[in-house]
């Protein structure tokens, strides 16, 4: 049986499901291309903004102790760093929920196919092919959309998941460098500015 023949002898909850599958299906290739192109632009942009989270924290961590910088410091990338993540996240949720419920869609359009060749059977009154022929393979035609749609799905939510946890242990690396360069920054700062103070306070009390 071809498609044509499906579609001709298929209801209005047969192609309702169909058209359901078909959605889920052009969601789920659109999010996960969407995902793939733009995870290296967020992971540029995503460290642009640990950057400058810190370059905006600067000015106010200089009166602050080294114990108060290192806190302050945490929490502003920890705050950038949930931000990167929630937006690295968008749409990981629909494909998992896409394959979760694609093969349940499937099923119960198998199950609608069945009741049809029930139907015809008991109509009839004889169980032979040609009754049930059609409405089983409607049935089975639904059960390889759901599952079409259900692969997919799986395989790009795990890819997506497994970037968004690379892309999260990389902001982390990243966040532990600029917190360690901005207490080093401090510190010498703060030496220097030491340095200078005791060598006025030397020469003036020489003069």
């Amino acid at each position: 049986m071809n498609f044509s023949v499906y579609w001709q002898h298929a209801d209005a909850v047969s192609k309702t499901l169909y058209f359901i599958l078909l959605a889920m299906s052009i969601a789920t290739w659109t999010l996960f291309i969407l995902r793939v192109m733009g995870t290296r632009q967020l992971k540029q942009q995503a460290y642009a903004q640990l950057n400058q989270s810190l370059a905006q924290l600067k000015s106010k961590l200089a009166p602050l102790s080294l114990e108060q910088r290192k806190s302050v410091a945490e929490q502003a990338l920890l705050r950038q760093i949930s931000v990167e993540k929630a937006n690295a996240e968008k749409g990981v949720s629909v494909l998992g929920t896409i394959a979760s419920i694609a093969p349940f869609v499937g099923l119960f359009g198998t199950v609608w196919g069945i009741f049809h060749a029930l139907v015809a059977v008991g109509k009839s009154g004889q169980a032979g092919l040609a009754q049930v022929a059609t409405p089983v393979g409607e049935a089975l035609i639904m059960t390889g959309l759901g599952l079409a749609v259900a692969i997919p799905a799986v395989l790009a939510y795990n890819i997506c998941v497994r970037a968004n946890r690379t892309l999260s242990h990389e902001l982390q690396d990243q966040a532990h460098r600029l917190l360690i360069d901005t207490m080093l920054q401090q510190d010498s700062s703060e030496k220097t500015a030491d340095v200078k103070a005791a060598q006025q306070n030397f020469v003036g009390g020489q003069a």
